[in-house]
């Protein structure tokens, strides 16, 4: 099997995160639930949510400091790139970079943060 990539983030309301995503990506909930969740875009993980307040687990960090993942971008490749700002712009999430070309890899970038203040890139072409 490939190596493959099962990130997860600490949330404040996976529920709430879950419906963003889902939105955004357009992807589907592969588990569900107000503690976990599991997105997937078909058969591949491409997101887990976890909220910072359940479960003893030392390692995913302390919701009181923040910003939440300094020096990690969430990034995401799309099949239809303007489809995917026009569902941020619905969605109200905060642009940091409006789309642009790359020009390091020649394709299309919007930067943004989700509801917890994590950094997301959207690319495509």
């Amino acid at each position: 099997m490939a190596v493959q990539s099962g990130t997860l983030i600490a949330v404040r309301d996976v529920a709430r995160s879950s419906a963003w995503y889902q939105a955004l990506l357009e992807c589907e909930s592969g588990h569900g639930g107000d503690e976990y969740e599991r997105l997937m875009s078909g058969k591949e993980l491409i997101l887990q949510l976890h909220a910072w307040d359940v479960h003893e687990h030392a390692h995913i960090g302390d919701p009181k400091v923040k910003p939440y993942g300094n020096g990690v971008v969430l990034w995401f490749s799309v099949g239809d790139f303007d489809a995917a700002v026009e569902r941020a712009r619905r969605l109200k999430a905060k642009v940091l970079e409006e789309p642009h070309v790359n020009p390091n890899s020649g394709h299309r970038e919007i930067w943004l943060r989700d509801l917890d203040g994590y950094v997301v890139v959207i690319e495509g072409d």
